[in-house]
């Protein structure tokens, strides 16, 4: 049965035609981050997809993964693209890195999962979060429930760990301002 729900005041929805994603969103509803395990390699992949992304068979099982890891990448949006972000800026799109499966089946492999940063109660972090948020900093998944049993991986700053000094991407947007005569 499909899901759906509401963010932001925005409608999302997962169709019954797209059963590994509706798994995966079920998953989350039920506030646990599951993968798909694929039977002949034993290994884990994200996104959900019909058939392991290595040799193409189809036999899994969805097994529980911790939701921790480390940012690797990410995007300070400034500008609100859709109106229900308008007052939200700016926020942070992340990309982690799991510490499940790290380095495997390469050292340039590993499951990796994109959110954006929250508060541990769900809402987009506040400018001071953002500020001290980049690559290198740990973070534990964050379930933002949004419909009847579906709920959206979102993430947070893990406070049970030391966190290191992030590396954050030079601020050029004063200078960028400038430039453009929009200051």
């Amino acid at each position: 049965m499909a899901v759906e729900g509401q963010y932001l005041g925005m409608q999302l929805g997962v169709p019954d035609t797209d059963p590994e994603n509706l798994a995966f969103f079920e998953w989350c509803g039920r506030h646990e981050l599951r993968l798909q395990r694929w039977q002949s390699n034993g290994l884990l992949s994200y996104p959900p997809g019909t058939a392991n992304p290595w040799d193409g068979t189809p036999e899994h099982a969805w097994e529980p993964v911790e939701g921790r890891g480390t940012i690797v990448s990410y995007c300070e949006v400034h500008h609100a693209i859709h109106p229900a972000f308008r007052g939200k800026t700016p926020y942070l799109t992340l990309l982690v890195e799991l510490d499940t499966q790290r380095s495997e089946p390469s050292e340039h492999e590993a499951l990796r999962i994109v959110g954006n940063l929250v508060t541990p109660e769900g809402e987009l972090a506040p400018p001071e979060l953002v500020e001290r948020t980049g690559i290198g900093s740990r973070v534990r998944i964050v379930y933002l429930d949004v419909g009847e049993g579906f709920a959206l991986p979102q993430w947070t700053l893990d406070g049970e760990v030391e966190q290191p000094t992030p590396w954050r991407y030079p601020d050029t947007r004063a200078g960028h301002e400038a430039a453009n005569g929009s200051g």
